[in-house]
């Protein structure tokens, strides 16, 4: 055998060493921006209204194949702070769509043994909506195989906000010092406390922004953006963000060569 074929064996072997390595890297937790219902729903002449149920039923294909691949936190983006400015009907339709699809989907999360949560502002939820989620969170509390979260009324910057307010009123109050917060610590005042930072962010129809969404918990994430609208995201497209997310080498400021000298506990950013 010459220098080049054993180079070229060399280079072979370490690639599918390579490929083994990363294939067993499946992030903990992945965050969806569902995005383009009702863009999807224009492009084919439907109704904007089509659009969405479209996108529900992608949900509950999505959570079975999340589970399936061993994601144990699923995020999912259902409807912003901002998300009032649309035209009423269509507001008012995805609420009633919402309490309809909690509906459908709880043999889906009890059977699959998965913990049902919550996060945004579930005072502007419609009162009967939002009995139908505290229904399901309440009756799936006990799930162990998984969580999934819904996003609902829920803004980034409104919850950094809020969690400013209850740490000074903390302060204010002589249960807390000034000096005592650090990032673990203000952690405890967002929604997402007792949820690990999303590993990776996935946002559909082709937009490249977050949308004032986990602004602080997605400050190490990976981000892959699909330029497919939310209806036509498939299990096959969730499978390939996550090739992407484990060919990536994630960091967390150090560089390349201390990553990997460095045990799984030293990879977590620093707080």
């Amino acid at each position: 055998m010459n220098h080049f074929s054993r180079f070229r064996n060399e280079l072979r072997q370490e690639r599918m060493d390579s490929e083994r390595d990363t294939a067993r890297v499946v992030p903990t937790h992945v965050a969806i921006i569902m995005d383009g219902n009702g863009r999807w729903a224009v492009e084919h002449g439907l109704p904007r209204f089509e659009g969405h149920r479209r996108g529900a039923a992608t949900v509950e294909k999505i959570v079975r194949a999340a589970v399936g691949m061993g994601i144990r936190y699923l995020t999912l983006f259902a409807f912003s702070a901002e998300n009032w400015r649309r035209p009423k009907d269509e507001v008012d339709f995805l609420m009633k769509l919402l309490a309809r699809f909690l509906e459908s989907q709880e043999r889906v999360i009890l059977d699959n043994d998965l913990r049902l949560v919550s996060i945004g502002d579930g005072e502007g939820i419609p009162p009967a909506t939002r009995a139908k989620l505290d229904e399901l969170i309440a009756k799936s509390a006990a799930g162990r195989r998984g969580t999934v979260v819904l996003a609902l009324n829920y803004g980034s910057r409104q919850e950094i906000l809020a969690a400013a307010k209850a740490f000074a009123a903390d302060v204010a109050a002589g249960r807390k010092k000034p000096d005592d917060l650090d990032w673990n610590g203000l952690s405890g005042y967002l929604q997402t406390r007792g949820i690990p930072d999303p590993d990776l962010v996935i946002r559909t129809s082709g937009e490249m922004r977050i949308s004032n969404f986990l602004l602080l918990q997605s400050a190490y994430s990976e981000f892959w953006f699909c330029r497919k609208y939310w209806p036509e995201f498939t299990p096959a497209d969730l499978a390939e963000a996550l090739e992407e997310y484990s060919r990536r080498e994630r960091r967390f400021g150090r560089t390349g060569e201390q990553t990997k000298n460095s045990s799984a506990t030293d990879k977590e950013p620093l707080r």
